[in-house]
């Protein structure tokens, strides 16, 4: 089936260093597989990001925002965020510029 898989509460997220990416927009109307989705858009609050900060670096990762959903599932008039394991999310965190990643998503639900 084609579609992307939609996140969850225990879906893991994290920034290109390892710092966990924490979602904050939670959707309590739809559930997948218990626990609470999210919609777009989401912010999202990084923490324990790795890279170093200035000079050495331009980082840590400090916040993203992922602006884009599904363009045909929606929850109260917003598009639930979807994303595949091991892909990278158009959401571009804040200071270092890099994309956040999808680790771990349910794969019982679809959407488009």
């Amino acid at each position: 089936m084609a579609g992307f898989d939609v996140l969850n509460s225990s879906s893991t997220v994290l920034c290109m260093h390892g710092g966990k990416a924490n979602l904050t927009k939670i959707n309590p109307r739809v559930k997948v597989m218990g626990a609470p989705t999210y919609t777009a858009p989401c912010p999202v609050v990084v923490a324990g990001c790795a890279f170093p900060p200035p000079p050495a670096a331009n980082g840590p990762c400090v916040s993203a925002t992922i602006s884009m959903g599904a363009v045909r599932v929606k929850s109260m008039g917003m598009p639930v965020v979807v994303g595949n394991p091991g892909a990278f999310s158009a959401a571009v965190t804040v200071t270092s510029g890099t994309p956040l990643q999808y680790i771990a998503v349910p794969t019982r639900v679809k959407a488009m």
